[in-house]
């Protein structure tokens, strides 16, 4: 007895020893992941090697520009500024790019019997492994390095940079563990798809901010929005680099103590979450409600249903607005199309550069979306095809989608035409700027029309970034460039009346183009409908096989 007693004394000690800690087990993990991610394909090795050399070359600039910085009034406000940038960006990613990091999700873990503390250190730690928290680390050093001068700001320097990184990575944790189930619903993949039109509305503010900023003592406009960042973690660290080398101890030490705060915040926010996560049911284990089956019922009989007309041309155009709403990708694709067409306009009329003839970048943009008709309902269209028997009903079918998109590209245009003209304060032009909008609007929906026909292609549904199938992107090319180039020579009668009449000085006249510009844009949508329909039922099975190949 006592023999076996020892035994047993003398291994658990062992056996205990030999656990490894969560925190390495996590990181480990971690590792594992983006290895076993890297060998799915070459392609995406490939991508991640790019990156990361392009990463490395981004970092090692940023660097070389802070070190240039040194010395400059400017560099605390520029250091402080792209500090919160960085941070913003940390806190926004997670929401559009839920599925870039598989250890966002922390829905993952719930079966196991983990706590939250140990969860939490282990994740965190899991979390500085990667390309973003080494790009960040270098981007935080080199901040600090602008504006440190003096031992005081070197000490308050070793400090701030890994609670600029700390505060960065648990920043973005925290929001995704709160958000999760948000971000793994129909609705968060939603928002990742529009994450191009952040992409592109932040590009158009970063060009507009870069102008802004080129003109002289244009950095002088940054030190209010610097002064206030100055005091938001993680950019106070940085601050408090810049107040230590005056010599303001007292507040570089309130500034790191916040950002110290903060931190400490952002884990017991995060370690919350996950205690609601792992305890607090979710939608999947939660009864249905009493009323669904009324909601369901009252559901077919909408605003849609009242005001539209009867009939085919009713239903289908009922069909495409729903799928405006409620498809995903025609989602992002109507979103991107209104926002970019209404922000290219303004952007140059506000920045001094601009003509009311950019206005009609929105009808460029909006008429994109009557291109590849049929690819936008994927392998559903089967069952369009089984009523689409006769030139006729090709005709009626293409006139109502035609039709869905006239009832909100029509007046948009018209509202980005005036908004640009009330900008411009230009208002004798505005009747031509109409005209030519709706003769471009109308070149556009015939063109995509035609090529609907003449070039369909697959978008895949399996991926929120793939918007052609593999082996249709020179269909895709084809479709989109060749009607892009047709439109403008289709528009050539108006362009050319436009020309001459500011060349022959008849101004008096250019309100004429308003009137021609609708009628010959309605003339040419109802000549582009008419070519594609023999087309479109002629082509029936070739359309089917394209549209349903992802």
């Amino acid at each position: 007895m006592s023999a076996m007693t020892t035994s047993t004394g003398a291994t658990a000690p062992a056996a205990s020893s030999s656990v490894p800690s969560l925190t390495s087990v996590f990181v480990h993990l971690k590792l594992s992941l983006l290895r076993n991610g890297l060998k799915q394909s070459g392609g995406r090795t490939a991508v991640y090697i790019v990156s990361i050399v392009f990463g490395v070359l981004f970092a090692a600039a940023m660097v070389l520009g802070f070190v240039l910085l040194r010395g400059s009034a400017d560099a605390a406000t520029i250091a402080v500024l792209l500090t919160g940038v960085v941070a913003l960006s940390w806190a926004v990613m997670p929401l559009f790019v839920p599925g870039g990091d598989e250890t966002l999700d922390p829905s993952r873990l719930v079966m196991l019997p983990l706590t939250p503390r140990p969860l939490v250190r282990a994740l965190f730690v899991a979390s500085l492994v990667g390309v973003g928290p080494v790009l960040t680390l270098f981007l935080a050093f080199g901040a600090a390095l602008s504006v440190a001068h003096g031992a005081a700001a070197t000490v308050a320097a070793v400090f701030a940079v890994p609670l600029t990184v700390a505060v960065c990575v648990a920043l973005s944790r925290a929001l995704a563990a709160a958000n999760i189930r948000l971000l793994t619903s129909r609705k968060g993949r939603d928002l990742a798809m529009l994450s191009g039109l952040v992409i592109a509305v932040g590009m158009q503010a970063v060009n507009f901010g870069a102008q802004r900023l080129s003109r002289p003592g244009g950095l002088a406009a940054l030190e209010p929005a610097a002064a206030v960042v100055d005091w938001l973690p993680p950019a106070a660290a940085i601050g408090a680099v810049d107040a230590a080398g005056d010599g303001e101890y007292a507040a570089a030490a309130a500034r790191l103590l916040l950002t110290a705060a903060a931190l400490a915040a952002l884990v017991y926010w995060w370690q919350r979450s996950l205690v609601r996560l792992m305890v607090e049911p979710d939608g999947s284990t939660i009864g249905a409600s009493p009323g669904g089956d009324a909601r369901e019922k009252s559901a077919g009989t909408g605003l849609l249903s009242r005001i539209l007309p009867g009939g085919r041309t009713g239903a289908v155009m009922e069909r495409s607005l729903r799928y405006m709403w409620r498809d995903p990708k025609t989602k992002a694709a109507w979103v991107s199309s209104l926002a970019i067409g209404l922000i290219v306009p303004l952007a140059n009329a506000f920045q001094g550069a601009g003509s009311i003839y950019w206005a009609c970048f929105a009808s460029g943009m909006l008429g994109l979306l009557m291109y590849n008709q049929f690819g936008q309902d994927t392998s559903a269209f089967w069952m369009v095809a089984q009523t689409l028997s006769t030139t006729a009903d090709a005709y009626a079918e293409l006139r109502a989608r035609a039709l869905a998109l006239l009832l909100v590209t029509l007046p948009y245009a018209t509202f980005v035409t005036v908004l640009t003209t009330a900008v411009l304060g230009d208002w004798a032009r505005l009747a031509e700027g109409l005209g030519l909008a709706f003769a471009l609007l109308g070149a556009m929906l015939a063109t995509g029309a035609v090529v609907s026909a003449l070039f369909p292609y697959s978008i895949p549904q399996d991926s929120g970034y793939k918007n052609v199938a593999p082996g249709q992107t020179g269909l895709a090319w084809i479709s989109i460039f060749g009607g892009m180039l047709a439109a403008p020579l289709l528009c050539a009668p108006v362009i050319g009346a436009t020309i001459y009449l500011h060349l022959s000085d008849q101004d008096s006249l250019l309100w004429l183009l308003l009137p021609a510009g609708t009628l010959y844009g309605a003339l040419l949508v109802w000549a582009g409908l008419k070519v594609a329909a023999p087309r479109t039922a002629s082509r029936l099975p070739e359309i089917l096989a394209a549209v349903s190949k992802g």
